[in-house]
């Protein structure tokens, strides 16, 4: 009896690009979200831009004569997934920031491919292979030597930012494998605007009950951050996103986002002067060598 070896999922090239844009996209946020903090408080800015995001992208949707109609049957696995995907990730990362430098927050982003992986494995029966788990194990590397260097004091201090990291890592993850195991089977443009728009919308409210965000407190730069976080990371990213997901297998869209943290470092140095010397320079070499 001849036994035919499984076949590797195919990797999409085009897939691999909308992958690109997603970490560049979203590593430059880090820096951008931290400066933002200096001016709005972190629920109101990040759950208002992307409220706005989703209106906007329901426009273009209808523009592209894309249905946003959502079939009954994925209302309930809607609403779940865009609270895992983007109101924990909005509201946890945004508090995180407020202990975090935008590196630390950047590269504590890489924990998010090894919640993947590991209920990839039971949920969608993705093998977790000895390179993959390798691969895992270098990028989660990075965060100890980043986070690692810093004294017992300095460690306890940013704990709760850590925490919050983390928990939205661990949510992303979930997110992440939930919507490959119930595929949600509508147009990207109008999927990114239903799961913004359910996400961020609870996050918004909680944000204008208890931070009462002015208006007249943003300067230009607060206002060219909120554009950005609005009309990049909601809009263009997170449309990457899911067409990225929908072309490549679970972990292996994840383990590509490991260049977020590259990019939200390196981007942290030039925009905020953060600190990047060899300690920050060995992190990024880790995490590439996961990528």
């Amino acid at each position: 009896m001849t036994v035919v070896p499984k076949r590797l999922p195919r990797i999409s090239p085009l897939g691999l690009g909308f992958l690109a844009v997603t970490s560049i996209g979203w590593g430059l946020n880090f820096p951008i979200m931290k400066h933002l903090l200096t001016e709005w408080p972190p629920l109101s800015s990040r759950g208002l831009s992307g409220i706005v995001g989703a209106a906007a992208l329901a426009l273009v949707a209808v523009l592209q004569r894309q249905s946003l109609a959502v079939p009954r049957d994925m209302r309930l696995r809607l609403v779940l997934v865009s609270g895992l995907t983007i109101s924990s990730w909005v509201a946890f990362m945004g508090l995180a920031l407020l202990w975090l430098d935008a590196r630390e927050a950047a590269v504590l982003a890489i924990s998010v491919p090894v919640w993947v992986a590991l209920l990839a494995w039971p949920v969608l029966g993705e093998r977790l292979s000895p390179w993959r788990a390798v691969a895992l194990a270098v990028a989660l590397g990075g965060i100890f030597i980043l986070i690692g260097g810093n004294s017992m004091e300095a460690s306890i201090g940013k704990l709760p930012g850590l925490l919050m990291a983390l928990a939205g890592a661990v949510c992303v993850g979930l997110g992440t494998v939930l919507t490959k195991h119930f595929p949600l089977q509508m147009p990207p443009t109008s999927l990114a605007a239903w799961q913004i728009g359910i996400g961020c919308l609870p996050v918004g409210l909680v944000g204008l009950a208890i931070e009462r965000p002015q208006l007249a407190a943003l300067s230009a730069t607060g206002w060219a951050s909120m554009t950005y976080l609005t009309l990049i990371q909601f809009c263009l990213c997170y449309v990457c996103w899911f067409v990225a997901l929908e072309r490549l297998p679970a972990a292996t869209a994840s383990i590509g986002t490991l260049l977020v943290p590259v990019v939200g470092v390196l981007s942290a140095a030039a925009m905020l002067h953060e600190p990047f010397g060899l300690r920050e320079l060995a992190a990024l070499t880790v995490a590439l060598g996961g990528v």
